[in-house]
């Protein structure tokens, strides 16, 4: 895969795995829980058909990736910038990221942005999921990128600031080689060390400093961003490291100062519902196993749900489910995420159905079907208790 397979082939397109702890919910619930979408061709691609979807369906929030580096022309720095701490260095290209939050803003939409990929120019020339040689650069990043969508900066011939970002999170599913690599580093004959948790602890640091750097009032950081399983094996085909190993790794490693930790608990089988105890892995059903270990060793941290959903056959014939049993468990996921009191955050994967291809299956948990009819799934989500 690379930077726009799956998730970030909605970018390409554009211009481009679930009763919690095994125990019993707890009487308190959550205060408020963000409901967003993610979906980043169509915000992206399609904004004036896509928004008046997100106000019908009363979403809240919607993630969107910001690409400091990678392939195309969505990445913001696809040069090495003068002062790369300030956001109107002509190196960066921010014009189509502008456009959308003022149009989040508009239609009164919070924007979270995922500021993920690494530019050739800051990994020696590897691929966008090496990590920068240099923290720094990234860290000047992020900095440009929160005083941009501070709410106080006008771009040249603007009238207007442009609206706040006040949401952010640091890189997906670094946890998992597709989206940071290597995951191991061998040491000696026989010992390896867990190479992607000391990367992204820097690139947490990086840009939780790099965004609180400004200043302002009000910005949250989510790290972690952890997928929901890895096989912990350093010398298999394809190595990646289980979210509770990589949480005590990344500590280990110095992660700090973040304001929330995300997870994605997606489901591992068409079977498996968001009530089922998983064979493996951290879903909604066991999720306190890791607000467990969240707490243990970085305190009470906020936990966000940045991604989750459940494919629906058709199309996909081999990992979905009907469009009934989408629509069933979407409700039942909210509503244990609700339950739960620590989780402040959660977004649904994808607002349409990716296409399906011969070299490329795409992701199909779209609440609309490719051609936009709409699932029950829709009606499901445009339902669901703000």
């Amino acid at each position: 895969m690379t930077f726009f397979d799956r998730r970030f082939g909605l970018i390409a397109a554009a211009a481009a795995v679930v009763a919690l702890g095994g125990a019993l919910p707890s009487a308190s619930a959550s205060r408020s829980l963000q409901v967003g979408i993610y979906d980043d061709s169509m915000v992206l691609g399609n904004p004036a058909k896509t928004f008046p979807m997100l106000k019908q369906l009363r979403a809240q929030v919607i993630r969107v990736t910001l690409p400091w580096g990678g392939r195309g022309m969505l990445s913001v720095a696809r040069r090495k910038p003068a002062n790369g701490g300030d956001p109107a260095d002509p190196a960066y290209r921010w014009g189509l990221y502008d456009a959308l939050v003022r149009r989040a803003a508009e239609n009164k939409i919070k924007v979270l942005f995922d500021i993920v990929g690494t530019p050739g120019w800051a990994n020696g020339g590897k691929p966008w999921n090496r990590a920068p040689k240099n923290a720094a650069f990234l860290r000047s990043f992020a900095r440009a990128a929160a005083t941009r969508y501070s709410g106080t900066f006008k771009p040249e011939g603007a009238d207007e600031p442009l609206p706040p970002v006040r949401l952010w999170l640091a890189w997906n599913e670094p946890n998992d080689p597709v989206f940071l690599t290597p995951q191991y580093r061998k040491v000696g004959k026989h010992r390896y060390v867990i190479q992607g948790a000391l990367s992204y602890a820097r690139i947490c640091n990086a840009i939780v400093s790099g965004v609180h750097g400004t200043k302002l009032q009000g910005e949250k950081v989510a790290c972690g961003v952890t997928g929901p399983r890895g096989n912990d094996k350093p010398g298999g085909s394809r190595p990646s490291v289980s979210p509770l190993t990589f949480l005590r790794a990344m500590k280990r490693a110095g992660a700090r100062g973040f304001d929330a930790y995300a997870h994605h608990p997606y489901y591992g089988s068409p079977s498996e519902s968001p009530t089922r105890r998983p064979a493996t892995g951290i879903t909604l059903e066991n999720i306190d196993k890791l607000i467990k270990q969240v707490t243990r060793l970085y305190g009470r941290k906020r936990i966000w749900v940045t991604e989750y959903g459940y494919q629906t056959k058709p199309p996909d014939p081999h990992f979905g489910v009907s469009w009934k049993r989408q629509a069933k468990y979407l409700a039942e996921a909210f509503s244990m995420a609700r339950r739960n009191p620590r989780i402040d955050m959660m977004i649904w994967f994808l607002l349409r159905d990716e296409p399906r291809a011969r070299s490329y299956d795409g992701w199909q948990s779209g609440l609309i079907t490719r051609h936009g009819k709409k699932k029950p799934a829709y009606t499901t989500f445009r339902r669901l208790r703000h």
